[in-house]
C-alpha cells in the first residue's frame, strides 16, 4: 500500500479569526521525486502570525495563498528520497514545505540543518525566520546604540524575545510589553529584560513614563494598535520604530487602526520603517552564524512551545497565537523525529 500524504488546504478567506470551515483536509498518495527533486517527511511546522495575512486576498509583500492550495508554512523535516545533487537521503532540512506530512521539493529555499548542533524546533525559531527577523530588524533598522532604551511589544513571542536579548547583548536597556504576569516574569527572569509591562493590567503610557523617563530610542513593534499609539507618545529625539507586525489588527473585522499619534514622528525627528525578513535572504548565513555563536556562548536563550497532535491539530494550534497562549516560538509536531 502506498503512503498517503495528509494536507490542510485553504478553503475560504477568513473573516476575523480563522474558523474550521476555512480549511479543507485532503489526502493523496505520496509522490516520488523527479530529476532534481527531493522528498521530505515533514516533522515540525512553524506557526507564525504572518500566516493570517497570507490568507487574505490583496496586494502584500508576498502573494496570498490561493484557495485550494496547501497552506503555506515553514517547516523542518528529513529527506527520505532524493534525486537532487545537493541533498541526500537522511539529511535534515528546513524550508517552506507547507501544512502537510510530505513534500516534493525542487530544493529552492531548502537548507540542510544539523540536529546535533541544535534541536529541530530551534531551526524554526532562533535559528530560523523568526531569529532572522529579530536580528536584521533590530540591528539594520533599529540600529540600537549602547545605553539606549529599546522597547519591544509582543516581547514574549518568538521574535520579540530574541529582539530583547540582542538589544541586551548590544548594551541597551530593554523594556518588554507582554500580556500576563507569567509572560512578564519570563521576560525578566529568563530572557534578562530590564523591565516588563503587562498590557492586560498596567497603564502602558504611565509605565513607559516611569521606566523610560528619557524616552524610547528604539521601538520594535509586533502588535500595532493601541500599544503602538502609546509608545509614540514617549519617543526620544531621533527614535527609530521598526514595524514588524500588527497582530492586534490581523483578525479585526473593522478597518485597520492606524496610529493617531503619528505626529510624534515629526516632533521627535523619528522614523518608522516596515521590515520584511525576505529582503535579507542573501544575508541569512551572516545572521545565523552570529545567533548560533550567541547561543553557544549562553548569551542568548531560546524557548519553543511545541504542540503535539499532527496535521489534525493545525487549526486549534494556530489560534493559540491570536489568543496569546504561546510562550516563545510556537511549533506543531507533525511526526516524531525517530519515525522519519
Amino acid at each position: 500500500m502506498s503512503r498517503m500524504n495528509h494536507q490542510v488546504r485553504l478553503a475560504a478567506r477568513p473573516v476575523g479569526l480563522p474558523r474550521p470551515t476555512d480549511w479543507e483536509r485532503t489526502e493523496e498518495p505520496v509522490g516520488e521525486p523527479g530529476e532534481g527533486e527531493l522528498l521530505v517527511r515533514v516533522l515540525q511546522l512553524s506557526l507564525d502570525p504572518a500566516m493570517r495575512g497570507w490568507m487574505n486576498e490583496g496586494k502584500s509583500y508576498i502573494p496570498p495563498v490561493k484557495l485550494g492550495e496547501v497552506m503555506r508554512a515553514g517547516a523542518v523535516g528529513r529527506v527520505i528520497a532524493s534525486r537532487h545533487p545537493g541533498f541526500a537521503e537522511g539529511d535534515y532540512v528546513s524550508g517552506g514545505f507547507g501544512v502537510q506530512e510530505y513534500c516534493v521539493s525542487d530544493g529552492r529555499g531548502v537548507i540542510r540543518i544539523d540536529p546535533k548542533l541544535a534541536p529541530l524546533p530551534v531551526y524554526l525559531g532562533t535559528l530560523g525566520m523568526t531569529g532572522m527577523t529579530a536580528y536584521f530588524g533590530l540591528l539594520d533598522i533599529g540600529r540600537p546604540e549602547t545605553g539606549q532604551t529599546v522597547v519591544v511589544s509582543g516581547a514574549a513571542g518568538a521574535v520579540g524575545s530574541v529582539v530583547g536579548q540582542i538589544a541586551k547583548i548590544r548594551g541597551c536597556r530593554v523594556i518588554g510589553i507582554a500580556g500576563g504576569e507569567r509572560k512578564c516574569r519570563m521576560l525578566v527572569e529568563e530572557f534578562g529584560f530590564d523591565a516588563a509591562i503587562d498590557y492586560q493590567t498596567d497603564d502602558v503610557k504611565k509605565s513607559l513614563r516611569e521606566l523610560a523617563p528619557d524616552g524610547v530610542d528604539v521601538y520594535f513593534d509586533n502588535v500595532g494598535g493601541d500599544i503602538l499609539d502609546a509608545v509614540l507618545t514617549r519617543l526620544a529625539r531621533g527614535a527609530r520604530i521598526v514595524i514588524c507586525g500588527a497582530i492586534s489588527q490581523y483578525n479585526s473585522v473593522e478597518p485597520v487602526k492606524g496610529p493617531a499619534n503619528y505626529l510624534s514622528l515629526l516632533v521627535n525627528r523619528a522614523t518608522m520603517t516596515g521590515m520584511v525578513v525576505f529582503d535579507y535572504a542573501d544575508r541569512y548565513a551572516e545572521g545565523a552564524a552570529e545567533l548560533a555563536g550567541w547561543l553557544a556562548e549562553g548569551k542568548l536563550q531560546t524557548r519553543e512551545d511545541v504542540v503535539q497532535g499532527g496535521i489534525e491539530a493545525f487549526h486549534d494550534t494556530l489560534l493559540r497565537l491570536f489568543r496569546g497562549e504561546n510562550h516563545g516560538k510556537l511549533v506543531l509536531e507533525v511526526a516524531d523525529q525517530q519515525d522519519a
